[in-house]
């Protein structure tokens, strides 16, 4: 389980292809403090840790199955691109964003990018499937983030990012006809699920 507080952005360092993706993960964490088969979020996705060493920088390597590539945005992944980063979240943290699972739901679009003041307004484009799930003022993740949602349009919807979020994550970065991972509230998904019924 995780938060969607992003705690470092990570760099591709390696991407190998055997059989699954293999990829190295150049990292500010303190990797002693870090287990063989832990979980580290990765742009939102919950990849375990099968290797980890500090030369000549800190990194961990992780293993991407087909099936995740084919379902997020990590087959666009290169040597180079940064990453949101969270460790997994442990009995006694603060819970400062959400619950978030790391199963990413599909990919979403970015519609535009605009200035607004020092924040930056931008519009995704949810798959249908999804769309149902995401409502104003209720929570998504995005490429791992907790984000709040400010209004809804059909597929479409629109979040603000303030200057914080964009220097802390890789959201400072984002341009129009970016693919970014979703993964929609549990909450709502259950409400969902329990409509069924009705």
């Amino acid at each position: 389980m995780f938060t969607g507080i992003i705690t470092d952005i990570g760099e591709i360092l390696e991407l190998e292809q055997k059989g699954d993706l293999r990829a190295r993960i150049g990292t500010a964490y303190d990797v002693g403090g870090i287990d063989i088969g832990a979980s580290i979020a990765c742009d939102g996705v919950c990849l375990t840790v099968i290797a980890l060493g500090k030369s000549p920088r800190a990194w961990f390597d992780v293993e991407i199955s087909a099936e995740t590539v084919s379902k997020t945005n990590l087959g666009e992944w290169n040597p180079g691109r940064h990453v949101n980063l969270e460790r997994a979240l442990k009995v006694g943290d603060e819970l400062g964003g959400h619950i978030v699972s790391g199963h990413v739901d599909g990919v979403a679009a970015v519609v535009s990018v605009k200035a607004e003041g020092d924040s930056t307004r931008v519009r995704f484009r949810a798959p249908q499937r999804l769309a149902r799930f995401i409502a104003p003022k209720g929570s998504v993740a995005l490429n791992g983030t907790s984000l709040t949602v400010n209004e809804v349009d059909d597929c479409e919807f629109g979040i603000n990012f303030i200057p914080h979020t964009k220097t802390h994550t890789t959201w400072g970065r984002v341009a129009e006809g970016d693919f970014v991972n979703l993964e929609v509230d549990t909450m709502a998904r259950y409400v969902a699920r329990l409509r069924e019924w009705d």
